[in-house]
């Protein structure tokens, strides 16, 4: 598999040159929010933990013919409702913001099952987890469990770093912008279910949104889409990035889902 030149050696970079303009408010957002605004676990003090990082990729999925050209493999595409509006659905625009997930495949030790962003632990090729290091692992991973040609990617913001007490993993989310869409899918199905994109219009719309309740007690944010439950980590950031970006709307948080005693 070809990789682009700035996944492996070379220089890793950000840029906010040529984004559009529905991306401001993520853009303001990502220079803005405090680690405890994402999240109130935060990586330990002493320096435990594997450094990961998370790819967040915003494409743009079209009004008229639903999605990018670039979907996964395991939905029905993407439908959107433009773009310009405050819930980043935008009423009568053209372009429909989305977001890349992927299914993890169920026999994974970690967070077997679940929806999330392309990623993973930060190998010695990938660099300093202080410097770029998470920005190729974002795109290595990325490419690896979805088959993205990260050559399309622009990315342009980096978060704090969060932890996952569950599973010990430190992550770094990297988000960029799909600015030249190619087909994605399942590359190993030992690591990965599903590939799909859903429409931020979707992951706004308060009738897809509810709260994930854990059994041993743990409530958090959930988005039921694309025939998925997205709750966890991705939920999460999710949740806070349509917050800080001024797109959620108003929505039940009494709706309960109950999650699997495995989860």
């Amino acid at each position: 598999m070809t990789r682009a030149s700035n996944t492996q050696g070379g220089e890793a970079t950000l840029s906010k040159v040529g984004l559009p303009g529905w991306l401001d408010p993520v853009v303001h957002a990502v220079e803005t929010v405090e680690p405890l605004q994402l999240s109130r676990f935060l990586p330990p003090e002493d320096g435990a933990g594997r450094q990961s990082a998370v790819l967040i990729l915003f494409g743009e999925g079209d009004k008229k013919t639903g999605g990018t050209g670039a979907r996964g493999d395991g939905g029905d595409g993407v439908t959107g409702k433009g773009v310009g509006g405050e819930d980043g659905s935008g009423g009568d625009g053209e372009v429909a913001p989305e977001l890349l997930l992927m299914e993890r495949a169920s026999s994974l030790r970690s967070h077997a099952g679940q929806p999330s962003f392309p990623g993973g632990a930060l190998d010695p090729e990938d660099g300093d987890p202080q410097g770029d290091g998470p920005l190729r692992a974002a795109l290595r991973e990325a490419e690896e469990e979805t088959g993205l040609d990260p050559a399309g990617v622009q990315l342009f913001g980096v978060l704090p770093k969060l932890y996952i007490p569950v599973s010990g993993f430190v992550v770094t989310p990297v988000l960029g912008w799909w600015r030249e869409p190619t087909p994605v899918g399942v590359v190993d199905p030992n690591e990965t279910a599903r590939v799909f994109t859903v429409p931020v219009a979707d992951l706004t719309d308060p009738a897809n949104r509810a709260t994930a309740v854990h059994p041993s007690g743990h409530k958090g944010p959930a988005f039921l889409v694309e025939s998925a439950l997205v709750w966890g980590f991705t939920a999460g950031i999710i949740d806070r990035l349509l917050h800080y970006s001024g797109w959620e709307l108003p929505w039940d948080r009494n709706k309960q889902v109950p999650l699997d005693w495995r989860a």
